[in-house]
């Protein structure tokens, strides 16, 4: 019996245009002007500090930026670069620039599995915030309380399946009693070696995972 659903986020719940179209060009067209503006406030200045610390040599505000403009460009998954674009895609969300995209069939099942009882989770490559600021800003409306709770790389990377034992430790749930749904079939080979159900999201002509079952939308997904 399925007593909690873990979810991917990025050709998951959310068209992959939107982030890789939408988001993370926000982001980068914004990093300087923000940073310039905020890099005095104590939350940016940890920030580029960790930058600094990362790139081993002290960075003034220019340096730091160029920095992290490289990460982006080379699409690097780096603390502090993540934290950065999160309170970028804040000030978007805030000042109505986008709303974050989730397709229908997810808010209705999503709906529809928190009536049942099943417990519902998010795990992504994107930070916390990041995953609370999309589905809290959807057109759907603010889908948050149906989440019982957020994981991201602080966790552990995708693709290991210890990461996956964490958070069914996290969960205090059965392995055998949690289905996570993704599109990459690595992911979902890691959460299958942990024990959990899998089922695979091919919303836009993704590779078939063997071993997994498969859905087109959420609307497919058997609990």
């Amino acid at each position: 019996m399925i007593r909690a659903i873990v979810t991917d986020i990025e050709g998951t719940t959310t068209s992959i245009s939107f982030v890789a179209e939408v988001l993370f060009p926000y982001a980068r067209a914004y990093l300087d002007g923000f940073i310039r503006t905020n890099a005095n406030s104590p939350e940016v200045k940890a920030l580029l500090d960790e930058v600094s610390g990362l790139s081993g040599k002290q960075l003034d505000v220019a340096g730091a930026i160029d920095q992290l403009i490289r990460w982006i460009d080379e699409d690097r998954k780096i603390g502090p670069l993540k934290a950065l674009q999160g309170l970028i895609w804040e000030a978007g969300y805030r000042h109505g620039d986008f709303q974050g995209h989730v397709y229908s069939d997810v808010s209705r099942k999503l709906r529809e599995w928190k009536g049942l009882g099943i417990a519902l989770y998010v795990y992504s490559s994107g930070s916390v915030h990041a995953q609370k600021l999309l589905f809290g800003h959807t057109e759907f409306g603010d889908l948050t309380p149906l989440f019982s709770g957020y994981f991201d790389t602080r966790t552990g990377a995708k693709q290991d399946a210890d990461s996956y034992r964490k958070i069914a430790g996290e969960i205090g749930c059965p392995a055998a009693d949690i289905l996570f749904l993704s599109d990459i079939g690595a992911e979902l080979d890691a959460a299958l070696e942990a024990g959990f159900n899998t089922c695979q999201l091919l919303r836009e002509d993704g590779k078939v995972a063997k071993g997994h079952r498969q859905a087109s939308d959420f609307d497919g997904v058997i609990v």
